[in-house]
């Protein structure tokens, strides 16, 4: 089966689940760039490269990069392949979110231990409390 040469907004829209509108976003960000056609060109025309761009796209905002990051690693993609700079660029965008996700998960770790002292003192009150009200009943 061959690949398709052009796309609507509405065909990537259905096939990546996203809106029209979160399309049109993303070109006004610089990561899509359809052709225009028809009167006053209105009607947008995706190229089979600008349906790969947006993937990518959404797959970078799934692994958390920021759209700037997206956007330098798109056009990294872009660029002529096997470049020392290329891949020094890729390696630091790589190197850069990798890093900011491990500050991430060291906070989310001392967050998660810290909100489980709390349940734990909480439940340690409230069970305190129960055995003194029941103590209390079989007191009187």
């Amino acid at each position: 089966m061959t690949q398709p040469t052009h796309y609507t907004i509405t065909e990537l829209a259905r096939e990546f689940d996203v809106t029209p509108r979160a399309i049109r976003f993303y070109e006004d960000q610089g990561l899509l760039a359809p052709r225009r056609e028809g009167a006053n060109g209105l009607r947008r025309v995706y190229s089979p490269r600008d349906r790969t761009r947006l993937k990518l796209t959404l797959r970078g905002k799934r692994l958390g990069f920021t759209l700037s990051e997206i956007r330098t690693l798109l056009d990294l993609y872009d660029s002529p392949t096997g470049t020392t700079a290329q891949l020094r660029a890729f390696i630091d965008t790589i190197a850069a979110h990798r890093e900011m996700l491990q500050r991430q998960l060291e906070d989310l770790n001392t967050t998660l231990s810290e909100l489980t002292a709390y349940e734990e003192q909480g439940r340690a009150l409230l069970a305190a409390g129960i055995d003194k009200r029941a103590r209390r009943s079989k007191a009187a």
